[in-house]
Formats: C-alpha cells, sequence, structure tokens
C-alpha cells in the first residue's frame, strides 16, 4: 500500500471557497483498501485515533511558546466543545456524508482541515483526503505559519500513512 503523497486540493471540498486568498493550503491523500469503512467520520476519527509520540511533543512546545502571546492551546480549542463534537482536540464544524471539516478561528489565524472521501473511477481505488486551509490575520499567525508549515505537512503525512500501516477500519470506530 502506498504511503500518504500530495495532491492537488479538491475542487469538490465545501472547503474550495476559502482556498483564495489563503495563507496555506494544501492536501495529502491516502488510497484506501476496498474492505475500508467508507463512513467518514468513523475514517477520521481512525486518522487522529493514533498520532505519533513526536506530534504530542512538539504540540506541547508549540502550547507552551504560544500560550504566553494569548493564542489558543491544544487543550483550549478541545476544552472549547463537548467530546462527541471533536475528534482528537479539533472541534467538528461540520459532516457530511463525503466529508466531515474540522477548524477552529483564533486571534491571529483561522484554520480548517476537511477530510474527504473521493471516490475513485472503475479500477482505481478510493482515496481518503486531508486539506488544511489557513487564512492568517496579523503578522504573529503569518510567523506562526512560517514555522509550523514544515512540521504541518509531516504531520499529515505521517498521520495518513500510519492510519494505512494499521489498517483502516472496515466497521465503526
Amino acid at each position: 500500500m502506498a504511503a500518504a503523497r500530495a495532491v492537488s486540493i479538491p475542487a469538490g471540498s465545501r472547503l474550495a471557497a476559502l482556498y483564495p486568498g489563503a495563507d496555506l493550503a494544501d492536501a495529502f491523500a491516502a488510497a484506501l483498501p476496498r474492505s475500508a469503512a467508507r463512513d467518514v467520520e468513523v475514517l477520521t476519527r481512525f486518522l487522529f485515533s493514533d498520532p505519533p509520540r513526536w506530534f504530542r511533543l512538539l504540540l506541547a512546545i508549540r502550547d507552551g511558546i504560544m500560550r504566553p502571546f494569548g493564542v489558543k492551546t491544544s487543550s483550549d480549542v478541545g476544552d472549547s466543545v463537548d467530546a462527541a463534537r471533536r475528534v482528537d482536540f479539533f472541534p467538528v464544524l461540520a459532516v457530511h456524508e463525503d466529508e466531515l471539516i474540522l477548524g477552529e478561528d483564533d486571534r491571529h489565524l483561522d484554520f480548517r482541515v476537511s477530510v474527504l472521501l473521493r471516490k475513485a473511477d472503475a479500477g482505481r481505488q478510493d482515496e481518503l483526503v486531508a486539506t488544511t486551509v489557513v487564512h492568517c490575520h496579523n503578522v504573529l499567525g503569518r510567523a506562526y505559519l512560517l514555522v509550523i508549515w514544515p512540521f504541518h505537512r509531516l504531520v499529515v503525512r505521517s498521520l495518513l500513512s500510519r492510519a494505512t500501516q494499521r489498517g483502516w477500519p472496515s466497521g465503526p470506530y
């Protein structure tokens, strides 16, 4: 099974209207085996369920550095919504049959993450596409994005690749 790979930002995503003027917009995909569930919420929860330890460490460092600037920590974001309305610490903003949208607005930037179940043409595999769109509000947002951008790409690819290696769920997760 191929690892996660960078792909074109999906025009069919409900985030498409946010692409113009974004400070960051990227997408990564992983092929889904035929046996995998086709419930986008199940797949999204599985995708975020087992992040690498280094991701948790980076998140803790990020929270410690950004807290003095008045930026919400991952705990602040996660605690702002009921556990059923979030995936890990990301608030769920919308659930559709083929796409789940996560995100948060803060004083330095707004971000959205789309997890899209993209159906393939005959003879090809369906895939799960994770798209991130960020709009910065100020210098702090742009500086923050500059620092985390390389890590962001690594994290998204890692999450998709780990889910593929672990084996996508075939039923409820």
